[in-house]
């Protein structure tokens, strides 16, 4: 029985969980948090700090692994890439991994290859800085930290003026206290790309459009496949993908992007995680959308044995939608079996009676997420922007 260290036990991560100790691995989960909802589904757990690198590879020195996987987070990415190091795992080299966290790195080696069709980019760690930078901004720029992911202190600004708070803002949500300053896409629209590299080969799994919430937040509200672009464009977007992957030199597992693509066709790569795509990505709606078993054979990957990217059934159109909710305490839950039987859904939540629910800014403030199928994507959509309501119009608050 192969063990696997699955670094991050948070909600997303319990489906990654679930699917090791399905396949039969002895699945060991790390979480800083005592409460962490996976650890109610692995063999064994502790609570352990998931950005201490060494803390990490001394737990797994004493459970003796096979193979070691972060999902759905960044803040696992640097510990996996290390303990794989120091253990000769499977896994992505660190340097690459260091580099990824740092979004201001990723955006010069990606200009560097020609990867995309973004320009200019800016670092700034203090407030300082960005006098010697001020002749050389083009307005709008986006703001965000420079490691950050959820798009927690991402902010679009028009002026001089407003620049300063927000670097202020995306220093103070970057663990390494830096900003990074890149082009704003006028007239964009987002879509992600979740691809895998296994044994030398890049696999692009699955292009997705993202609705997304308006500014100044652009927050994820649901994905969906088909993404609707012609041939020509998915082509464009796969080869901007493989060019990026081996612009950052990455040699093994997965890599989740997302990009604007203008309405004159030019790519734009925003943010690229060296993991498993979160909301359902991985363990949704790249197996409906595509028919790749994709968590299967992440993780057979990351303990070494043998994986396969292709397709294993049809794929079905898919649409979701991030459970963005009136703000408010929740005093009485709908019965969610019964609003998916209805609408032919799938909903996967974390609510209970007493949680408050956030007003929705960033992917953090979501409760959980429907599913939807249909024969094609715009019916998807639509049942599952219904079932989104009803669970919404269902809650009773305080």
């Amino acid at each position: 029985m192969k063990r696997i260290m699955i670094i991050g036990a948070g909600f997303l991560q319990t489906f990654v969980i679930k699917k090791a100790k399905e396949l039969g691995y002895y699945t060991i989960a790390i979480d800083g948090n005592p409460d962490a909802e996976g650890f109610k589904f692995c063999h064994e757990y502790k609570p352990v700090n998931i950005i201490d690198p060494e803390a990490c590879l001394e737990y797994a020195k004493e459970m003796n692994i096979d193979g070691v996987l972060t999902a759905a987070t960044d803040y696992g990415v640097i510990s996996m890439a290390y303990v794989a190091k120091e253990l000769g795992l499977p896994a992505i080299n660190l340097e690459s991994a260091m580099c990824i966290k740092n979004k201001y790195q990723v955006r010069r080696k990606l200009a560097e290859a020609d990867a995309d069709d973004t320009g200019m980019c800016f670092e700034v760690s203090d407030i300082g800085d960005l006098t010697s930078i001020k002749s050389h901004i083009k307005y709008p720029v986006m703001v965000k930290p420079c490691d950050g992911s959820g798009s927690r202190g991402a902010a679009k600004v028009d002026s001089w003026e407003l620049l300063e708070e927000a670097c202020k803002i995306a220093i103070d949500c970057s663990l390494t206290s830096k900003a990074l300053i890149e082009p704003f896409i006028e007239n964009g629209t987002e879509y992600g790309a979740e691809s895998f590299v296994y044994n030398g080969e890049v696999y692009v799994l699955g292009i997705m459009k993202k609705h997304m919430t308006k500014p100044p937040y652009y927050a994820e509200l649901g994905h969906q496949i088909p993404s609707e672009l012609d041939c020509a464009m998915e082509n464009k977007v796969r080869d901007c993908v493989t060019k990026a992957i081996k612009a950052l030199g990455v040699n093994h597992g997965s890599v989740n992007m997302d990009m604007l693509i203008t309405k004159e066709g030019s790519v734009h790569i925003v943010d690229i995680g060296a993991r498993m795509g979160g909301n359902l990505i991985g363990s949704h709606i790249i197996p409906i959308g595509t028919g790749i078993m994709y968590m299967e054979n992440m993780i057979k990957a990351a303990v070494g044995d043998k994986a396969d990217f292709s397709a294993a059934n049809p794929p079905h159109p898919v649409a979701t939608r991030l459970l963005a909710l009136t703000p408010g305490v929740v005093d009485e839950l709908p019965d969610f079996d019964s609003i998916a039987e209805e609408n032919d859904v799938t909903i996967e939540h974390h609510l209970s009676a007493g949680d408050t629910i956030n007003e929705y800014h960033t992917n953090l403030d979501g409760c959980g997420y429907v599913v939807a199928t249909a024969s094609i994507v715009k019916t998807a959509n639509e049942k599952a922007e219904k079932t989104l309501n009803e669970i919404d119009s269902g809650i009773k608050r305080k």
